[in-house]
């Protein structure tokens, strides 16, 4: 099981990234057909200082190691990598 959190204060960027995430997760399922995954948002500014360097950009954690700031294909390659564990 995948637990990943997308950190942002504004919900345009965390609605960015879960579009990535989905799309990462959609190809992950092609190779792990039985990969569960649980996607929340969090949107707290004490919640999101507690694991980011920055509130402004959005950052996704997966299995509580924090994995990428800002930088959404590599946050693809991450989850997609992840699912091989």
């Amino acid at each position: 099981m995948l637990n990943i959190k997308i950190l942002s204060l504004g919900a345009p960027e965390r609605y960015a990234v879960r579009r990535m995430v989905t799309a990462a997760y959609q190809e992950l399922l092609q190779q792990y057909p039985n990969q569960e995954v649980s996607i929340s948002d969090v949107s707290e500014a004490a919640e999101i200082g507690k694991v980011a360097f920055t509130l402004v950009l959005p950052t996704l954690v997966i299995n509580g190691k924090w994995s990428v700031p800002g930088a959404f294909q590599a946050g693809k390659k991450c989850l997609v990598g992840c699912g091989r564990q």
